[in-house]
């Protein structure tokens, strides 16, 4: 499967972002889906992840209650909706794909197809 992430771009402190990853080449319904970032200097972290079916999600500590993600079978895409944004919150953000058990996993190593990354900027 193909993932094309965009929605990102400098937001000042406190705004709000959506980012989008639209999926082609393979049944999107199939697999789980996740969103990870990456900050200079820094190893890539798990950011939230939601079952193929839609119906469970997951949010790391650091963003649960300011982001949350979704998505929209028919339309192919997930989303990630970031509000409260923080300056800690910059980072080039990968959407990811894969298939692994029931729900979905917050390692890199669970996830099979991942998109070139989308740059988010938050100013202070």
């Amino acid at each position: 499967v193909q993932l094309q992430a965009s929605g990102g771009g400098l937001v000042q402190a406190g705004g709000s972002l959506r980012l989008s990853c639209a999926a082609s080449g393979r049944t999107f319904s199939w697999y789980h889906m996740g969103w990870f970032r990456q900050a200079p200097g820094k190893e890539r972290e798990f950011v939230a992840a939601v079952t193929y079916s839609g119906d469970t999600t997951d949010h790391a500590d650091s963003v649960k209650g300011r982001f949350t993600i979704s998505r929209d079978n028919a339309k192919n895409t997930v989303y990630l909706q970031m509000n409260t944004l923080k300056p800690e919150d910059t980072a080039v953000y990968y959407c990811a794909a894969g298939g692994r058990g029931s729900i979905p996993g917050r390692g890199e190593k669970d996830y099979d197809y991942w998109g070139q990354g989308t740059q988010v900027t938050v100013s202070s």
